[in-house]
This record gives structure tokens, C-alpha cells and sequence, in this order.
């Protein structure tokens, strides 16, 4: 399978010189053309940073000391600025976490997808908002003419997510980072959301970068899934072979501290203090090995 996505060593550190904090150490990964790759990993484990490197989102502080990011055979990492950021909303785009900080609560819904449209597509008002009107559909929001009249806070969070997912996909991207897209949504609005995003790819032919730290998320959507932890990749492979017979320990305790629905008697088992603090001490030793190569 061709690689849309293709992030080799990637090591990303923020803060100023020796105050510098490493959140990537040499993560890698690969997402294939029409492919589903989770992301998982618990707070912290580095998931939305890789996903903000790819989409070139970086904090201020934050800066690519090593590695490359490879984007339909271009390095992202390499590339002019001006040039990556005509990429953004078109070739690829971004599912955000949060609904309502994601839209201009100032600006009308239908407003907000037209100037996309506008700004990649070179639509005219009319035709823009026309095809906004189509999104909102196909979206399958209800009434969507109406919707488009409305600012964020006048619909549900469940209608404002699927606006975002509606924009990623208005200009047919490669590649879409979902970064926990279904958090702030309850279970029954989360199955929606999810149905809708696999519809969408089918339909668009997209990759999908699906950041979450929702096992049993990552087994409906994702075909492939890679573990996180401190910055690093602790495994990756199929998700039915990973979640079947994972070989990594902190992938075998994430499993066993998620909730089951077919056990519900049996007690909650958080990953061990001992297994974290033994894979912290993993990462500082490879940051200090890295700080004395660079010396």
C-alpha cells in the first residue's frame, strides 16, 4: 500500500535550550492511501503533537530538531512555509477535538464553510454557500439551509462536529488527522460521529490519522493503530493482531485498565506505577545518549 503519510524518527522538543523538553523521541509511522491508523496512547504520550507536526501547528516553543515527515513523497519538514500551509484545509486537513473552541462563535455556520470553500476552491459567494448547503447533507444534518443561518452556540455539540468533519472533507484531502474527535461526545452521538467519518472516507477516498487514547474506539474505526508512550512508538501492526496479542507490556496494561461492557463486575486495573516509571526512564536515558551525540 502507498504511503500518503510516511513520518520517519521524528523528534520534536519544546521549550528554550537546556530548559528544552523532548515530547517526540524518534516516532514513526505510516498511513497508507484510504487506510485508518490510530493513534493511542495515554495524556501526554505525544499523540496531538505528532498530529500538530504533521499539520505544521506546532506551539511557539515548539520546534522539529530531527526527522522528516513525509507527505505524498514531500517532505512537510523541508518544505517553505508558504507552500505547506496551502496544503492545510485542502490536501490535508483537521478534525478538531473541541466543536465549539474550533468554530468563530461570531461568524454564522454557513459563513465559516464558505470561506474555505472560497479560500481553496476559488468559488464564488453564491456557488460557496451552494455547496455548503450540499456538506451540511451530507453531513446529514437536518435542514441545512436553515443550519447555515445559525452561529455555533444556536446548535448541539454533536451538529457542530459534524460541521467540522463536513469542512475536512469539503475539499477532498488525502490525508485527515482526527484528533479525538468523539471525546466530548456521549456514546450514542460518538457511534454517529463514527459511522459518519468512515462514510466519508469511503466516499473520499481520504487517510485517516485517527488520534485517540479510546481502545475500543480504535476497534471500530481503525484498521491499522500505533501505541504511544513519552514520544515513542511501543508498537504497532493490525488492530486486530495488536488488541488480540499485543507484545508490549504498556500495550498489554493499557488493555486491561479499559472498561469492559461484557465483565462489568470486574475490577478496574490501572497500568502499573512500576511499568511507567521503568518507560520514563527509558526516554530520559535515550535524551541523554541524544544530548551527548549532539555535543
Amino acid at each position: 500500500m502507498t504511503a500518503v503519510l510516511s513520518v520517519h524518527d521524528l523528534h520534536v522538543a519544546i521549550g528554550h535550550r537546556e530548559n528544552a523538553a523532548n515530547v517526540l523521541r524518534g516516532a514513526s509511522l505510516d498511513v497508507g492511501a484510504g487506510e485508518v491508523r490510530g493513534l493511542v496512547g495515554e495524556s501526554g504520550a505525544g499523540k496531538s503533537m505528532l498530529g500538530r507536526a504533521v499539520l505544521g501547528l506546532l506551539p511557539a516553543n515548539a520546534v522539529i530538531t530531527a526527522g522528516t515527515i513525509l507527505f505524498e513523497g514531500r517532505d512537510l519538514v523541508a518544505m517553505p512555509e508558504p507552500e505547506r500551509r496551502s496544503l492545510l484545509g485542502r490536501r490535508i486537513a483537521l478534525i478538531p477535538q473541541d466543536p465549539m473552541t474550533s468554530l468563530n462563535p461570531v461568524k454564522r455556520v454557513g459563513g465559516q464553510i464558505a470561506t474555505l470553500l472560497r479560500h481553496h476552491l476559488a468559488l464564488s459567494r453564491r456557488d460557496a454557500l451552494a455547496r455548503a448547503e450540499e456538506l451540511l447533507a451530507e453531513v446529514a444534518i437536518r435542514e441545512p439551509r436553515r443550519v447555515l443561518e445559525l452561529y455555533p452556540h444556536e446548535i448541539s455539540g454533536g451538529m457542530r462536529q459534524r460541521v467540522l468533519i463536513a469542512m475536512a472533507f469539503a475539499c477532498d484531502p488525502s490525508l485527515v488527522i482526527a484528533d479525538e474527535p468523539t471525546t466530548a461526545l456521549d456514546v450514542t452521538v460518538q457511534r454517529q460521529v463514527l459511522q459518519l467519518v468512515e462514510r466519508l472516507r469511503l466516499r473520499h477516498g481520504a487517510a485517516i490519522l485517527f488520534v485517540t487514547h479510546d481502545l475500543g474506539v480504535v476497534a471500530k474505526i481503525c484498521r491499522t493503530m500505533t501505541v504511544l508512550h513519552a514520544g515513542r512508538v511501543l508498537e504497532e501492526g493490525e488492530t486486530a493482531d495488536v488488541l488480540a496479542k499485543p507484545r508490549h507490556p504498556y500495550t498489554r496494561a493499557l488493555l486491561a485498565a479499559t472498561p469492559r461492557a461484557d465483565r462489568p463486575a470486574e475490577a478496574l486495573r490501572p497500568v502499573p506505577p512500576a511499568l511507567i516509571e521503568s518507560l520514563w526512564a527509558e526516554a530520559h536515558r535515550l535524551d541523554r545518549q541524544s544530548a551527548v551525540a549532539m555535543s
